[in-house]
């Protein structure tokens, strides 16, 4: 009796160890294929017919490693293991981390609204108005002075419209250059001044130490609303591209087709890498997707295209996999797509 209470007890600790190192989180991030998911229900234009065939949102699942989730990425090598400074700024929390994410996410949104307007010839007006901070980094100026979600309207008293304003501005001053910032902070203008300073991990480079966004407000003739909750990151600025072309135009874009892919977007219509694409092809296989758009970046040779071909062919993946360097590519393609039978 007194063995097998020992016995019991043993199993006890060992259970409660168990689901203890479950909770325990480690200083690393896990990835792992997430979802390809139908992107119609989240892009809505007003007056579109239904189509044939769907464009597909891929993403990647993360979240922080516990001991069982870091052993995993050693057995599996759809697991990746990631620093936490290899995913988020220096200082950053995970509510700094999420709103940037989000943001990222809505500039992807505008310049899929502005290429796929653009694209269909329908009407559309676009305002700049500033730039967004969607990060600041620890120990550079801007760190106690700039706070997430400032719109960032004029430096030295000179507009500031676009990414391309701040950056031909602020990055070629040279260390304690000072610079005064108009901000629009939660409806409440307000001025500061900031010293630039060089980067600790770029001594020839300086800076005030933040990360931004555009803001533009847009609107459009048909009217369009894209949902997408609470996904965030820039990658799928290509596909829900397609996705508001494809409801713009009277013609069925994918043809009875299962088209996933992914790839950042910019106003001028270049399409640029992300990350996890090994991952994201595995999701959309498993959702039954036959064709996927990968960012070529100009035929680079470690480019996300490549990576996804190599990845397709390791896994024995059916789909084929296109290089896309533009927008026009994607729709090029598209265009001279046979209709499914």
């Amino acid at each position: 009796m007194k063995k097998r209470i020992r016995i019991l007890n043993v199993l006890l600790v060992v259970g409660i160890t168990l689901i203890l190192l479950y909770f325990i989180p480690l200083h690393y991030y896990v990835t792992k294929p997430g979802l390809a998911e139908p992107l119609r229900p989240y892009v809505k234009v007003d007056g579109a017919k239904k189509d044939k065939g769907e464009f597909m949102l891929t993403t990647v699942a993360m979240g922080k490693a516990n001991i069982y989730s870091y052993i995993a990425t050693k057995v599996n090598d759809n697991y990746h293991l990631y620093k936490i400074d290899e995913i988020k700024v220096k200082g950053e929390s995970d509510e700094d981390y999420q709103f940037r994410q989000l943001r990222y996410m809505e500039e992807s949104k505008q310049a899929a609204i502005l290429n796929a307007y653009k694209q269909a010839h329908k009407t559309y007006k676009v305002t700049e108005n500033g730039i967004v901070v969607v990060s600041v980094i620890h120990d550079m100026p801007a760190f106690h002075v700039l706070k997430l979600g400032d719109v960032i309207t004029k430096i030295n008293g000179k507009e500031i419209r676009t990414l391309t304003d701040f950056t031909n501005t602020v990055q070629a001053s040279k260390p304690g250059t000072n610079f005064n910032l108009e901000v629009n902070r939660e409806g409440k203008i307000e001025n500061f001044n900031i010293k630039t300073k060089t980067f600790k991990d770029e001594p020839n480079r300086a800076g005030i130490g933040v990360s931004i966004a555009g803001n533009l407000e847009l609107t459009t003739n048909p009217k369009v609303k894209i949902n997408s909750e609470e996904i965030g990151g820039p990658s799928a600025g290509l596909m829900f591209a397609l996705e508001i072309y494809d409801q713009l135009k009277d013609e069925h874009l994918a043809k009875g087709h299962e088209i996933a892919g992914t790839g950042t977007l910019d106003i001028d219509g270049v399409v640029g890498p992300i990350g996890g694409i090994s991952q994201k092809i595995i999701a959309a296989s498993n959702a039954g997707a036959e064709i996927f758009f990968a960012p070529n970046e100009n035929g680079k040779k470690n480019s996300n295209y490549n990576e996804a071909v190599k990845s397709a062919k390791k896994h024995k993946l059916k789909m084929k996999i296109v290089p896309i360097n533009t927008y026009s590519d994607a729709i090029t393609y598209l265009e001279k797509l046979k209709t499914k039978k």
